[in-house]
């Protein structure tokens, strides 16, 4: 099932200047995990040591935010939008 991740524009270097990408994935947590297969270091990025998604990133599916819905265990269908949104202030998109 094909999903698009639209990324912001700090992590578009990491990308190839991409602005969305289309991924086959069931899963928010399959999908991070094809994103740092096919850019590496956009991981480190996103999540943290514990493999959480940081406190200063917010990643949305169709508009909700994942934490509100099953987290990175979130299922995904044909179609789905995921957004991932940094904070307005720092963090390690800058690096």
């Amino acid at each position: 099932m094909s999903v698009t991740i639209k990324i912001p524009t700090p992590l578009r270097r990491l990308t190839n200047g991409q602005e969305a990408i289309a991924l086959e994935t069931a899963k928010v947590a399959d999908c991070l995990d094809q994103l740092e297969m096919n850019f590496p270091g956009i991981r480190e990025r996103l999540m943290d040591e514990t493999g959480e998604i940081r406190h200063f990133v917010n990643v949305y599916v169709n508009g909700e935010d994942v934490r509100f819905l099953d987290g990175l265990d979130t299922n995904l269908k044909s179609g789905d939008e995921i957004s991932i949104v940094p904070a307005v202030a720092g963090g390690a998109f800058s690096s």
